[in-house]
């Protein structure tokens, strides 16, 4: 069985550049770590018996610090973000006050028991769906994601086409892709359009845009590269390729990612490795937030991993960094 516990990071051992935030336009929330998939690049470990999953008391936190704030988005992920009972309630809330809310969808959701109504739910909000679909192939997909979850995939794709999605302007849908291996994303534009060409062909599938996202060797991912003996040659090659090109634009200058439980971590990774936004000698809750504590200008908390987000074109959970 895989160690899937979190990678030990020292912080102080790493020689990646000190950064600091520019500004917050994105709140990230992780509404919990409960999915009905678990597939093998998952930062998170969420699957179906995960239990942990945000309460009542902090999602109206979390609305009230959409008015402090004020963000351009609220980015909400988990797991599976729709199974938090309160998700509909933090989608309306943001939606009602003039934010853009990105949900990060597995495509598979859709046809859970309890969710049949979720799709039209999501365009009714006017919400942006931002969706995994490691490739275009069958085969890749199912060995990221499991049996089935293809075809399933494409069959969520073809209802959200069908209520507007990838077609209306205002009704935005966009693919994610992870390598199968321990390598690089190829270059978004040109991977993009083949996506388009493949799904369009096969299926009369529309989309957006193409994200491609570089795998954290952290957690289930990262537990699969030490089991293959590839973490070093892995974490050798995100370093390699390191542009400081991409140090002005990666997403944590811009973002603040909050877990389960209403703590403050610089990004979706950070969060996930334990490394939480420090401030005053203490971890920072979301009820820091709305007292008086401001990370705008902060220094944000690097370590080995941060490579994996400026490696080449660069990784942030909006696609590559370089284009």
């Amino acid at each position: 069985m895989l160690d899937t516990r979190p990678l030990l990071i020292n912080v102080a051992e790493s020689d990646f550049p000190p950064l600091q935030r520019q500004s917050i336009t994105t709140l990230q929330v992780n509404l919990g770590y409960r999915c009905n998939l678990s597939c093998v690049h998952c930062h998170v470990n969420a699957g179906p018996t995960r239990t942990e999953e945000m309460g009542a008391d902090i999602v109206q936190q979390l609305i009230a610090l959409l008015d402090k704030l004020q963000p351009q988005a609220l980015d909400l992920t988990g797991g599976a973000p729709e199974l938090n009972p309160h998700f509909r309630e933090l989608v309306c809330a943001a939606r009602e006050r003039g934010v853009e809310v990105i949900d990060r969808s597995n495509l598979t959701i859709l046809f859970e028991p309890d969710q049949e109504d979720l799709a039209e739910f999501l365009m009714r909000q006017g919400v942006t769906i931002t969706a995994s679909l490691p490739c275009y192939l069958e085969e890749n997909v199912e060995q990221q994601r499991g049996k089935g979850v293809y075809k399933d995939s494409i069959r969520a794709i073809l209802l959200l086409n069908r209520l507007g999605y990838g077609r209306d302007p205002a009704l935005q849908l966009n693919l994610v892709y992870n390598p199968v291996e321990a390598v690089l994303p190829p270059p978004q534009a040109g991977l993009e359009a083949d996506y388009k060409r493949e799904l369009g062909e096969r299926y009369d599938i529309v989309f957006n845009q193409l994200f491609t996202i570089t795998n954290m060797p952290i957690n289930r991912f990262g537990a699969v590269l030490l089991a293959s003996g590839e973490y070093h040659s892995y974490m050798t090659l995100l370093r390699d390729n390191f542009s400081a090109e991409n140090l002005d634009t990666v997403m944590c200058r811009s973002l603040i990612s909050v877990d389960w439980q209403g703590f403050v971590y610089d990004c979706d990774f950070n969060q996930m490795l334990e490394l939480p936004v420090i401030a005053s000698n203490r971890r920072v809750h979301i009820a820091d937030l709305l007292q008086d504590t401001a990370l705008d200008t902060a220094a944000i908390v690097t370590a080995e991993h941060c490579y994996g987000c400026t490696a080449g074109q660069g990784s942030s959970c909006g696609g590559a960094l370089d284009g």
